[in-house]
């Protein structure tokens, strides 16, 4: 069984274990890696990926094989994150228009943040972030507004967990971070200063529900040379507390 008790046995099990096997930054996986990857046995793999092939979650290349356009169609229903996006992208794009920095919306996700949008023109920081990607929640300020709100057990777990240090700037004391999580109820905003990466600074602001649950998070990135994140505090924290205001209006709207 999985962690998340899924029968890995299953033919279920095996298809997300496929599927699972594909990273952010892949182009094309060939048949020999994914095998290797999933530790499945090569003909299961291949037969998995001939249906997934067929059901349009994965395409095929000379290459090998890729995530399909099926997948993104589907994920697009889930209708938590397509309201989200809905309502919040206007905000980043204002946020990006005054800023001509990158702007980014995750949401939380076990002891990550995962990145949903992401707003960058052409001199945008050379940030880790992808859409679709993960990043810790101890080291990056979007993850940082996320956590500080979070259940007191779920902020426990990460803090008592392995943190590793990222960059020479990375928090790992679960003190100061602690500490650092304080800050942002007591501001509003979290920081981030090369913790992730190196040369990478930012201010993230939590979008927060009624009863003041972490939805999601909106944050400002900018190079260490040049981006001063408290100078856009106030900006980032309006544009959450915009998007925040507007999800509180569409869900009390009669059904």
């Amino acid at each position: 069984m999985t962690e998340g008790g899924l029968d890995e046995r299953s033919v279920l099990g095996r298809t997300v274990a496929v599927l699972d096997a594909f990273t952010v930054d892949d182009r094309a996986v060939g048949l020999s890696e994914l095998t290797r990857r999933t530790g499945l046995p090569k003909a299961t793999v291949h037969r998995l990926c001939r249906d997934l092939v067929a059901a349009r979650w994965l395409s095929a290349s000379p290459d090998g094989y890729r995530l399909g356009r099926g997948l993104f169609e589907l994920g697009m229903r889930a209708a938590t994150e397509r309201t989200m996006l809905e309502v919040a992208v206007p905000f980043m794009q204002d946020l990006f228009s005054r800023t001509r920095e990158t702007v980014h919306l995750g949401v939380l996700d076990g002891n990550e943040v995962v990145y949903i949008s992401k707003i960058g023109g052409h001199r945008q920081a050379r940030a880790p972030s992808r859409i679709g990607g993960r990043m810790p929640l101890y080291c990056t300020a979007i993850g940082k507004a996320l956590l500080a709100h979070s259940q007191p057990a779920t902020i426990d777990r990460i803090l008592s967990g392995p943190l590793t240090r990222r960059t020479p700037r990375t928090v790992v004391g679960p003190g100061l971070l602690r500490a650092q999580l304080d800050n942002v109820i007591e501001r509003g905003v979290a920081y981030e200063y090369e913790e992730s990466a190196v040369g990478i600074v930012c201010v993230a602001a939590p979008i927060l529900d009624t009863d003041d649950r972490p939805v999601a998070a909106i944050s400002l990135t900018g190079p260490a040379t040049r981006f001063t994140p408290e100078v856009h505090a106030v900006s980032v924290r309006a544009a959450a507390a915009g998007v925040a205001s507007l999800l509180a209006r569409r869900d009390n709207l009669p059904s």
